[in-house]
């Protein structure tokens, strides 16, 4: 299901499909850090994602972030860099959004 999510998200394998959130994402991003996406940002990692169909074997499932994951170290290393907290519109939180069939959590 997480791996369909992000694909209906428009994140898919031959890349980035327009007119998708996936687009209005990577717009939004690409705006906002002056002309392009970073890499490990939460366009890039789904497109990563995505491109592989490896949502749910990282981590980021339908149901959650699993125990133990490569999702689960990413979210702890961005609640230490951040505080304690997973901030909103991060890149952990977005990909989960979308892997849960949300709009990202913006």
């Amino acid at each position: 299901m997480a791996d369909r999510n992000v694909s209906n998200a428009g994140f898919t394998s031959s890349g980035i499909k327009g007119g998708t959130l996936a687009s209005s994402m990577m717009s939004h991003e690409a705006r906002a850090s002056g002309g392009g996406v970073h890499s490990g940002g939460p366009t890039s990692t789904l497109q990563e994602l995505g491109a592989r169909s490896s949502t749910h074997s990282t981590g980021f499932t339908s149901s959650g972030i699993s125990g133990g994951s490569q999702a689960a170290q990413m979210m702890s290393q961005e609640a230490r860099s951040h505080g304690g907290g997973t901030p909103r519109g991060g890149t952990t939180s977005t990909v989960q959004s979308i892997s849960m069939g949300g709009k990202g959590g913006k």
